[in-house]
């Protein structure tokens, strides 16, 4: 019993730190002349943990601690972006005082840079390196509007794709799609509420309850019906919301869209351990698969949707959610199967595992819903 608690507590460990959205930092670089415009967004909890800002360490980050070093934000920043023309380095150089903006997971600083190029012409390249060597998960989602662009591009800078071209002309619709679908499925993968919602619900799927007993299902048929159930069930429920977001339908705030998703990782493992819901988990994952969608769209609107290519962003970014689900279903299925008439899976994994992540996302659900973000 001792390595079931062992196993548990070394798999639900890391998720503790992601109950926010992992870090990112935002860029809307735009073309005047021949300088390009920088607006850099920041998190103060990221700035903070690199050049220790809260200098009388009290955990709580003032104005006035942040203008005292306002010098070193931007030199940290400066060196941590090379943006090139022709292969010529462009001089970046701030433009104006540093400023202070609230996003929806904390406070941020607000860096407003030029870059003088001698000509902005072909090739463009962006090479970002800002907190890659502390956290290689950390992304910079950038906005380019090229010269005489109607919408600016997307871009994802990341540990493995770091240096990026800026394109003059709109891109392909297949790199259009290709770039979403990949966000996609990177989205899932890291989203550890939604992994643990969907994981919740398909823990039961190899067992089935019998006079108040779980007693292992008898085929690998049918716990791939109830899987595939409960996976369609939550992929219909999402891509409708997802959508109706994205497209400026429906508008829920951000902190009452974070709090429910916590809130129903939380049912949903409770249900484990009581099986109030049993036969029909499908309409739990249906029901609150319609509030994870707004927690996907909020993605997608850091990203930033091209306007001329809004349906292929929707459909790419939705592809990559259910490729990202299908891979983590196709490694628990065998998985589970395998071990479902096991203690260790009955007790261990179903019982124990469900009070993990019912007490994990239960802090969650404070941690949102009190607005108890870190560094904000």
């Amino acid at each position: 019993m001792t390595r079931i608690w062992l196993l548990l507590a070394a798999f639900f460990w890391l998720p503790c730190s992601w109950a926010h959205k992992p870090s990112d930092s935002y860029l809307t670089l735009r073309t005047q002349d021949n300088t390009v415009a920088v607006r850099w967004d920041i998190a103060l909890r990221d700035l903070d943990y690199v050049l220790q800002l809260d200098r009388d360490g009290n955990g709580e980050l003032t104005w006035g601690e942040v203008r005292q070093r306002a010098a070193d934000i931007q030199s940290y920043a400066i060196a941590r972006a090379v943006l090139t023309a022709q292969g010529k380095p462009c001089t970046l150089a701030s433009s104006a005082p540093l400023q202070l903006e609230r996003h929806s997971d904390g406070a941020y600083a607000v860096l407003a840079l030029a870059a003088a190029c001698e000509k902005v012409a072909e090739p463009l390249e962006l090479k970002y390196s800002l907190l890659f060597d502390v956290d290689p998960t950390h992304r910079g989602l950038v906005q380019w509007s090229a010269p005489g662009a109607e919408t600016p591009q997307a871009l994802v800078f990341s540990a493995t794709s770091a240096q990026q071209v800026l394109q003059l002309k709109a891109p392909s619709a297949l790199e259009t799609l290709r770039q979403y679908i990949v966000e996609g499925v990177w989205h899932i993968w890291i989203g550890f509420d939604h992994i643990l919602f969907l994981v919740a619900l398909l823990l039961p799927a190899v067992l089935v309850r019998r006079q108040s007993h779980w007693e292992p299902v008898g085929s690998l048929r049918t716990a791939a019906v109830e899987v595939l159930k409960v996976v369609t069930a939550f992929t219909v429920a999402h891509s409708i919301t997802l959508s109706l977001a994205a497209l400026g339908v429906i508008s829920l705030p951000s902190r009452l869209v974070e709090s429910v998703i916590a809130g129903s990782v939380v049912l949903a493992a409770l249900n484990n351990l009581r099986a109030t819901v049993d036969r029909r988990r499908w309409v739990m994952a249906f029901v609150f698969g319609l509030i994870h969608g707004f927690g996907f769209a909020s993605v997608l609107a850091d990203l930033g949707l091209p306007q001329n290519a809004l349906v292929l962003a929707l459909v790419g970014f939705n592809v990559g959610v259910e490729l990202g689900q299908l891979a983590i279903v196709a490694a628990f299925l065998p998985f589970a199967f395998l071990l479902r008439a096991t203690g260790f899976y009955r007790v261990g994994v179903l019982q124990a595992g469900s009070l993990v992540v019912a007490l994990l996302a239960t802090w969650w659900l404070v941690e949102r819903a009190f607005d108890l973000a870190p560094a904000s």
